[in-house]
């Protein structure tokens, strides 16, 4: 084996990964990145960015069957699946070469191969080129839960990956699982026509979300034209050429759907296997690695950062943790700990989805007397403006000090808007300091101040 050294490995080039080798090498550790795939990891090439660009096309087809109500002509409206999907693939390769070309410019050395562990600094890539390095950080990511019996087969039961690369458009579409990945392929093939059934195990769908925000997301669901089956299980699946007959335990009956493809959204699974654990004292607790705040596992030495340290499995969670890892390790003053109540999360489906914080049946939990305020779209002239009037903004703060400690959104562009509250969070910002804010108009973002001002009794449009 040839050996070579570093101050610092990375194992994985994703979002957790690319950042936290760019950060090192900035801070002047020679650095090094092991990639078995593609540099930006699962994001990047298969996740975040090329579905954007699906729901992007999906978005504009479905503005354009709304031209006339905006005074506009649009005749013999149509799309080309191939090309739809080809302009995605084309989004992944640019950015990926993006990535590619920030950690030649950190002059960070790249590997392509499969990192393992070998022991204490030491880990080999594809078992010909021994690395040495004090420090190294597994960001290995996660990949997509598979459900014994209900495995996808690359045809007729897909994972996210074949639902993003289809060679035709289904006719009619099985979601199992109502998280962010499985709401956000229902409203894609929903746009685009196909008759969309969701089934999550749940009592209700985005069960992470708040109550009443989960309840407006169904309503609106069911206006497109979805079935929503709640506190329902897939039991069965039955494959004929060229379908898929469901069957469906629903309040303890079962009843059978038949659909051309049926989309496998049920969680993911860290990446822990075959990575050299078993040559160190890392722990693995249910299928993600043990680590406390600053990304330390049992081993010294060995970090983990984004999905296959745990939830919440979000890119940029990832990147931060990898920033925060990375800025212990140099030590440097004034490295905080990662607090997860902060960090925003996003769903693109149709009405997208914001919130940060907790949410109001949560904060109560937690003990917390709390005062809660809301807005509608209805209520805001740009929105109105814009056409899309249907949406809402919920506000959660503590009675006692005005803390927020929760804000939740739903309606267009509100995946934009939630970095308000974002920042609000991080500043420890209370109700007095968002109320005296002065918020530009007309802008979506004043339905942010009107909710503020609603949970006080002040809100002023509505």
């Amino acid at each position: 084996m040839t050996e070579q050294n570093f101050d610092i490995i990375i194992i994985g080039g994703g979002p957790g990964g690319y950042v936290a080798a760019i950060r090192a090498a900035q801070l002047g550790m020679k650095t090094a990145v092991v990639e078995r795939e593609h540099l930006g990891g699962i994001c990047l090439n298969w996740g975040c960015i090329p579905t954007k660009a699906l729901l992007r096309s999906a978005e504009i087809y479905h503005l354009m069957h709304r031209a006339s109500e905006f005074g506009l002509k649009a005749d013999n409206i149509g799309f080309d699946f191939a090309k739809i999907i080809e302009r995605s693939r084309k989004v992944s390769a640019q950015l990926s070469g993006g990535v590619k070309h920030l950690l030649k410019k950190n002059k960070v050395t790249v590997f392509d191969g499969t990192a393992k562990l070998l022991g204490k600094g030491k880990i080999s890539v594809d078992g010909k080129t021994e690395l040495k390095a004090p420090h190294i950080i597994i960001a290995t990511g996660a990949r997509a839960r598979v459900l014994p019996g209900l495995e996808p087969d690359g045809k007729l039961v897909w994972s996210y990956k074949e639902a993003m690369v289809p060679t035709e458009m289904p006719k009619s579409v099985l979601v199992m699982g109502s998280g962010a990945i499985g709401v956000e392929f229902a409203s894609f093939y929903n746009s685009l026509g196909a008759q969309v059934t969701i089934a999550e195990v749940m009592d209700r769908i985005v069960p992470v979300e708040d109550a009443e925000i989960s309840a407006f997301v169904r309503k609106q669901f069911e206006k497109q034209g979805m079935k929503i089956l709640t506190s329902a299980k897939v039991v069965k699946l039955e494959k004929s050429k060229s379908n898929v007959t469901a069957h469906i335990e629903v309040g303890g009956k079962v009843e059978k759907i038949v659909v051309d493809r049926v989309i496998s959204a049920v969680g993911i699974a860290g990446n822990v296997e075959n990575i050299g654990l078993e040559n160190t004292k890392v722990k693995v607790d249910r299928g993600h690695i043990v680590i406390n705040e600053w990304m330390q596992t049992a081993e010294p030495g060995v970090y983990a950062i984004g999905d296959v340290a745990g939830p919440p499995w979000l890119a940029h969670k990832a990147s931060h943790e990898g920033v925060i890892c990375v800025e212990k390790i140099k030590g440097l003053p004034d490295v905080h700990p990662l607090k997860v109540e902060n960090i925003p999360g996003c769903t693109y489906c149709t009405p997208q989805i914001a919130s940060v914080g907790l949410t109001e049946a949560k904060a109560k939990e937690k003990g917390y007397q709390v005062k809660v305020g809301k807005f509608p779209f209805i209520g805001n002239g740009k929105a109105i403006a814009l056409g899309e009037p249907e949406g809402m903004v919920k506000t959660v703060f503590d009675a006692k000090t005005g803390e927020l400690l929760g804000a939740h959104m739903v309606g267009a562009e509100v995946t934009e808007l939630i970095q308000g509250y974002g920042v609000a969070k991080s500043l420890e910002t209370t109700e007095l300091d968002l109320m005296h804010a002065v918020f530009p108009h007309p802008t979506l973002s004043e339905m942010m101040h009107e909710s503020v001002l609603d949970a006080y009794g002040r809100a002023i449009h509505f």
